[in-house]
């Protein structure tokens, strides 16, 4: 049986008294790659926030079998989860190379010696960050930043990697190249959280899927089951195929 990283019982979050999160489950084995998927609205960036420690939240987060849930941002982070945002946030008028050696706080804060060598494993990851390491992260592509984005939060050798909305604003083969990105960090050994409006994509990289809509888990089960269901089909892809049955939530 697989070591679980991540593990998330009943998790309820919002905005003041707005609830977003009814009572989410969810489980992430080590080195996998799960994905959440599910239109705007749903509560997919308020459930990484929730997470983070960005947000309150009620009930079980268990990462590495220890409850996190009445732990900060930065203690969240020094154990070695790290975030993606939406907006990337990068540093705009530095060369990409710093912008790498920031996300290395965390090691520096441990005082892993060998910490610059990790910038090794990154451009090995991504061979145009590293033909691009003295140009300042402000003109870089698109997918570019993402990729950035992607090997600064990489810097700190995290055991969870969660990624918000990766694809959003790219061209589709751009797109296809950071999802090809993303299935190649399997090798890593991190356990990758993938929060995703492209469901194709998602699906087609991921191990195991949840479908998240309004702020519950409509359905879950095996990525390569879920891009077959009718319902994901109909929802999601918007292409018929025969349908396998996925798992259904009773969250």
């Amino acid at each position: 049986m697989s070591e679980t990283v991540l593990s998330i019982q009943g998790l309820h979050a919002g905005y003041g008294r707005a609830e977003v999160l009814s009572g989410i489950d969810l489980s992430a084995p080590k080195g996998s790659i799960i994905t959440v998927i599910g239109p705007n609205g749903a509560g997919k960036s308020t459930f990484l926030n929730a997470l983070m420690g960005v947000l309150p939240s009620k009930g079980s987060i268990h990462f590495e079998g220890r409850d996190i849930s009445p732990l900060s941002l930065e203690e969240r982070v020094m154990l070695g989860i790290a975030l993606v945002p939406e907006k990337r946030e990068l540093f705009g008028t530095m060369p990409v190379e710093d912008n790498l050696l920031l996300g290395a706080f965390r090691q520096v804060r441990l005082r892993n010696k060998q910490w610059r060598e990790q910038i090794d494993v990154v451009y090995e990851i991504f061979p145009r960050l590293k033909e691009r390491r003295l140009q300042l992260a402000g003109t870089l592509s698109g997918g570019e930043r993402q990729m950035l984005a992607v090997g600064r939060a990489m810097m700190s050798r995290p055991t969870l990697l969660m990624l918000d909305e990766p694809s959003l604003g790219l061209a589709p083969l751009v797109v296809r190249e950071i999802f090809k990105t993303i299935d190649a960090l399997r090798k890593t050994g991190v356990t990758t959280l993938l929060v995703e409006q492209n469901a194709r994509a998602a699906l087609e990289t991921a191990d195991y899927g949840y479908v998240l809509e309004m702020g519950e888990v409509a359905l879950h089960g095996p990525a390569q089951d879920l891009a077959k269901d009718a319902r994901v089909i109909d929802t999601y892809l918007g292409a018929a195929r025969k349908p396998v049955a996925a798992t259904e939530s009773h969250a």
